[in-house]
């Protein structure tokens, strides 16, 4: 089903090309609406940065760098707020899905996405934005379903590679979308505007692409994505080889007995060490992930236009090796044990990023190797770790479809149902991400950068130690 591979992959990058733009502009963003609101002692914000002050306070002497870290750990709660939501709705997206079919419930999710843009682009106070972010938790599912789509239409042997293209699809994007993102941020809205009476966000260019985005791949998956739930291209796949052969191949013609699958009890207990593993990364990942931008903001007084430019570098490394490496490798290499190698990868560029805060005022260039060291380590985890995580447990998912022999469906397992478990795993990982930036905000002003990633690093390394044993699993 390479056209449903196709469709997919291009709607993929449509939604995370949308999704991506906003990252860079966090940090400013939210100095935006301190210095438009800070005269208003009963508005939403200042009540919200009084609370973060009250509790920095507790923790942490006040000092010159207080109130910009106060935006720091504002800004970790206002990711965590998208991934909180995620966290509930993604198990029930994912059964709604097996019910209901992958497009109905994905068109439905595209629906609230851009009710979440129209509401940014009008968006002249905190607490307006501030509802966008939850409408756009509530109803991102194009990530999940895409999975779950990538999963119907494969089998378990190509499983890997196919979902590759989710990881390719975000690396293309976040080379891409932050750029644009701080292009577009920095050019004032057209003095047409004003006369139409409406408030807009000072980020109401990029706010209006990512609605043209949203509203483009709607339309697209409407007149091209087919149904795929029931219909049992997989197995139907895997049925057709057997019966013409009597016996599975190792690829090279080579007949080899067939490998008995696992039992229920086997495969739900390895989905749950996987969302356990997903769970501890992303809380310790998300966290750096999304403190990067206010590490530069902090430390160097970087721009908008300057952290696109991080976030692009990023990307454009992780697509490459995305193409280049993981998708060819992922089958011969085994899916657990790249993902401890993108665990490991990451625990090393935190160690860079703890060593960066030191050379900054004394040695800036070393401080920039650093940076840029710490970026490169943090581009082959994002090339590895989730997608080989993803395809994991999409492997221990009932494959479903239709026997080829009697005509009648074949009877899944409720937690092995592809959108039920795929569901429950991305939702163990989207907690992850509604903590860690929590915790890494807060850490990051109450013991500063360098303590922060140090600890980071070596929770990172330990994870990568608990993971030798899921490395050694077959995943099918």
């Amino acid at each position: 089903m390479a056209k449903v591979e196709t469709v997919v992959f291009l709607s993929l990058v449509l939604d995370l090309f949308a999704f991506t733009i906003p990252l860079p502009l966090f940090p400013r963003i939210i100095e935006w609406y301190t210095i438009r609101e800070s005269s208003n002692p009963n508005g939403f914000l200042v009540r919200t940065l009084q609370f973060v002050t009250s509790i920095r306070s507790l923790l942490y002497k006040s000092g010159a760098q207080s109130q910009r870290w106060d935006i720091v750990l504002l800004g970790g709660l206002m990711g965590s707020v998208f991934s909180t939501l995620q966290f509930f709705v993604s198990p029930r997206i994912g059964a709604l899905s097996d019910k209901y079919g992958r497009k109905r419930i994905l068109l439905i999710t595209m629906i609230g996405n851009i009710l979440s843009a129209l509401i940014w682009i009008q968006s002249t106070t905190f607490a307006s934005y501030m509802l966008s972010r939850v409408v756009g938790g509530l109803s991102e599912g194009n990530v999940q379903l895409a999975i779950a789509i990538l999963s119907d239409v494969t089998t378990p042997a190509a499983r890997s590679k196919a979902l590759a293209h989710v990881g390719i699809a975000f690396a293309i994007c976040f080379c891409i979308g932050p750029p644009i993102g701080a292009y577009f941020a920095s050019r004032p809205l057209p003095k047409s505007f004003d006369s139409w009476g409406i408030g807009l966000n000072v980020y109401a260019i990029p706010a209006i692409i990512t609605l043209v985005l949203l509203v483009a791949e709607t339309a697209f998956l409407v007149v091209a994505l087919p149904e795929t739930r029931g219909k049992g291209f997989a197995t139907a796949k895997v049925n057709e080889k057997s019966e013409s052969n009597g016996t599975h191949t190792n690829g090279n013609g080579v007949h080899k007995p067939p490998v008995a699958k696992r039992s229920v009890e086997s495969r739900l207990q390895i989905l749950k060490s996987l969302r356990n593993f997903h769970f501890y990364f992303l809380a310790l990942f998300s966290g750096v992930e999304f403190t990067l931008t206010f590490l530069t903001f902090d430390l160097l007084d970087w721009s908008n236009t300057q952290n696109g430019k991080l976030i692009g570098s990023i990307g454009i490394i992780s697509a490459l090796l995305q193409g280049g490496y993981v998708r060819r490798s992922m089958t011969k290499v085994g899916e657990g044990n790249m993902a401890q190698r993108g665990v490991s990868s990451c625990a090393v560029g935190l160690v860079l990023l703890a060593l960066m805060p030191g050379f900054v005022q004394a040695q800036p260039s070393i401080a920039m190797k650093l940076l840029q060291g710490a970026a490169v380590c943090m581009s082959f985890t994002s090339a590895t770790v989730v997608n080989s995580l993803t395809a994991f447990a999409s492997l221990q998912c009932d494959e479903g479809g239709v026997d080829s022999v009697t005509g009648k469906s074949v009877e899944e397992h409720p937690q092995l149902a592809k959108g039920t478990a795929l569901g429950k795993f991305r939702s163990s990982g989207q907690l992850g991400r509604a903590l860690g930036p929590l915790l890494a905000c807060a850490s990051y002003w109450t013991f500063g950068p360098s303590a922060t990633y140090a600890a980071s690093a070596l929770a990172m390394f330990a994870l990568s130690m608990s993971m030798k044993k899921v490395a050694k699993t077959k995943s099918a």
